[in-house]
């Protein structure tokens, strides 16, 4: 049974059919249009589990067709992950504005895409998701709370779990130490701001022992980031 039915709108041939591949690989069904407006009318026969959408394609425009959906009651509620060249802040912002759940930088590793699918998915139907996460070399067991990298079991404590969890999440998505605090310990939380430090530092500490490459970055006066440069 798969996964989840994805419409693929993307008029990149060879893109789409690297992204097909390793979507079926990992059990969605693809559904693929090079064209806004079929793209529309397809999503309105029958809305998808979710849209990975260019922003650059034919007919009606990457941005319009994800304004369209965000209207259409039948496809209002449907995450939308764009895909683009343009990386600008503006850019990603008008994308976010107009209804995107999410937002992907070409190039990209499809391995991060898909990635990114599962995330949005277990966000918002979390039955279509499976029960693991992973990037780069490490794996998540959620139901089991055991992690894994490069094969070898890493001891976690609670909270460096939690935190671990929401990065494998949103690979590559930087989070400032006050969205952390929301997103991991909770809105309500009296907890200093540099609480997260500590927190980061330990689980730093236990994904990194015995010498392996630090996949944890940080971004100065803006915070943290699940970031693997060769994203194995």
């Amino acid at each position: 049974m798969a996964k989840g039915r994805i419409l693929l709108v993307e008029d990149d041939q060879s893109l789409a059919e690297l992204l097909t591949y390793n979507l079926e690989r990992e059990e969605f069904e693809v559904e693929h249009t090079t064209d806004g407006d079929e793209a529309l009318m397809l999503a309105q026969e029958s809305p998808p589990d979710l849209v990975l959408l260019d922003w650059m394609i034919e007919g009606v425009s990457g941005i319009e067709v994800c304004r369209r959906l965000r209207r259409y009651p039948e496809t209002a509620n449907v995450p939308i992950i764009m895909l683009t060249a343009r990386g600008e802040e503006p850019d990603r912002l008008r994308g976010f504005e107009t209804g995107a759940d999410d937002y992907v930088v070409k190039p990209f590793s499809p391995k991060e895409l898909v990635a990114r699918v599962g995330a949005v998915l277990r966000r918002v139907r979390p039955a279509l998701a499976g029960e693991q996460l992973a990037y780069a070399d490490i794996e998540m067991d959620i139901v089991s709370h055991k992690v894994k990298r490069g094969g070898e079991t890493i001891a976690l404590g609670p909270t460096e779990f939690r935190l671990l969890k929401h990065f494998l999440e949103h690979p590559g998505r930087v989070f400032s130490r006050e969205r952390l605090l929301d997103s991991v310990w909770g809105r309500e939380s009296d907890i200093e701001a540099r609480t997260v430090d500590v927190h980061i530092r330990r689980l730093r500490k236990a994904i990194n022992e015995g010498g392996r490459a630090d996949i944890i970055r940080t971004v100065r006066s803006a915070g943290y980031a699940l970031d693997s440069e060769d994203r194995l």
